[in-house]
């Protein structure tokens, strides 16, 4: 539990032990990219906790039972780009029939708006659960734009998963997204005038990619 309404902070010691080492300005790039994938398989496990099963029956090699499994559409992983993909392979991991959409956006330095560059979803992302995907929630203008869109979309079911988040973004996505989850590695001390969240990680999509 938080001090903050639909927000889930997974506090699993793999976790945190895990996001200490990608916090680490020491930790490589191949090291930074490999438990970025970890965490995001560890927070996957909590995000699709509550999905619907349905019961089936199967032949096992001695006999045949009622058996539980996945009922309805499968889910839907939308990644934010181009960070977002740096946590989109450890979702899949978990789940690797899972339909991929991709919402492409960057954040004007001056203004600290989103500005949306492309966007691809499913044809039938209206009827999945659909598990928007960022490593960083800062000032929360990208993740409740890119929900913004899903909901135009059709979507009814949307959740919000990240490695880090800042105060200032959780207030700003829950004022406009009170019906979407969140779930959270850290749930750090705030934003710089940059919109840079601290202590944070620095910049994760640099950090995945090695480009600075």
């Amino acid at each position: 539990m938080t001090d903050y309404p639909n927000v889930m902070l997974v506090n699993h010691p793999l976790v945190q032990h895990k996001l200490t080492l990608l916090r680490d300005r020491r930790t490589p790039t191949a090291q930074f990219r490999q438990l970025a994938r970890e965490i995001s398989l560890l927070l996957a496990y909590e995000v699709t906790r509550p999905l619907p099963l349905e019961m089936v029956e199967i032949d096992t090699p001695l006999e045949r039972m009622q058996a539980p499994r996945l009922a309805g559409k499968k889910l839907c992983f939308v990644s934010i780009l181009r960070a977002g993909n740096g946590i989109l392979d450890g979702m899949l991991d978990l789940v690797p029939s899972a339909r991929v959409g991709h919402i492409g956006m960057y954040r004007d330095h001056a203004t600290l708006r989103p500005v949306q560059y492309y966007v691809k979803l499913p044809e039938d992302v209206q009827d999945r659960l659909v598990v928007v995907v960022d490593p960083m929630l800062a000032t929360g203008n990208s993740a409740c734009a890119a929900v913004v869109l899903l909901k135009n979309a059709g979507v009814t079911q949307i959740r919000f998963a990240c490695l880090i988040a800042a105060p200032e973004g959780l207030r700003v996505f829950g004022a406009g997204h009170p019906d979407v989850p969140v779930f959270t590695g850290g749930i750090d001390r705030g934003l710089d005038e940059r919109g840079y969240i601290h202590p944070g990680l620095g910049d994760a999509g640099d950090r995945l990619f090695g480009t600075k």
